[in-house]
């Protein structure tokens, strides 16, 4: 896991938000020597860069409110976040830890700090997508199950069927379909919403 990480770091894309200052060029050269693909922005933007896959932003106390509207809310599929500073004051950290930044990276910069500090941000941040992964498929099932007990309860009251006899109805159905059964319990739902809402529209008499 981590020599690909490592790996991974050649060509990766990463946005600097940084002044052009002694300290923001030495982070883009150290960067482009560990292999990074670098884009550079200052003063700070509106949005993040579509293409960076990374980005470090100088923390700066007089651009919190600018730097919490550019990095919140925080969302799964955002870029992983590195914080470069120059103080650990109460007042830093508090915009490291609201921003949702993964690591930080102390002024000056020294090329040790930058390649452990970039290589656990991205750790963390393929661990963070394994496991938004892991919560959407587990979203997705819990919403199929209830699916197929709502489709069952159809089923039992229309029909007259067991739970179990429902239950094999539209595993039956859906095999013989060749489609999911929470595909199929969607369309059992749907059908008996028609045909529900049909039965409560009222009926215009012409005169």
């Amino acid at each position: 896991m981590a020599v690909n990480i490592l790996r991974d770091l050649k060509g990766l894309r990463v946005q600097v938000i940084h002044p052009p200052d002694p300290e923001g060029v030495a982070l883009v050269e150290h960067l482009r020597r560990i292999g990074c693909t670098c884009e550079t922005t200052w003063p700070l933007p509106d949005a993040i860069s579509p293409a960076a896959a990374v980005v470090l932003v100088a923390i700066e106390q007089e651009n919190r409110e600018k730097i919490l509207k550019l990095f919140r809310p925080i969302e799964p599929s955002d870029p992983a976040l590195l914080a470069v500073v120059s103080f650990e004051d109460p007042g830093t950290l508090q915009v490291v830890l609201e921003c949702g930044a993964l690591a930080v990276i102390e002024r000056p910069i020294r090329p040790f700090g930058l390649l452990t500090n970039l290589t656990i941000a991205r750790a963390l941040w393929l661990e963070r997508q394994g496991a938004a992964k892991r919560i959407r498929k587990l979203e997705r099932k819990l919403a199929g199950n209830n699916r197929i007990l709502k489709a069952k309860s159809i089923l039992m009251e229309t029909q007259g069927l067991s739970e179990q006899a429902a239950y094999e109805s539209i595993r039956r159905q859906a095999m013989a379909k060749r489609v999911p059964m929470d595909d199929l319990a969607s369309a059992i739902i749907n059908a008996h919403e028609l045909l529900t809402f049909r039965d409560t529209v009222p009926t215009v008499k012409n005169n």
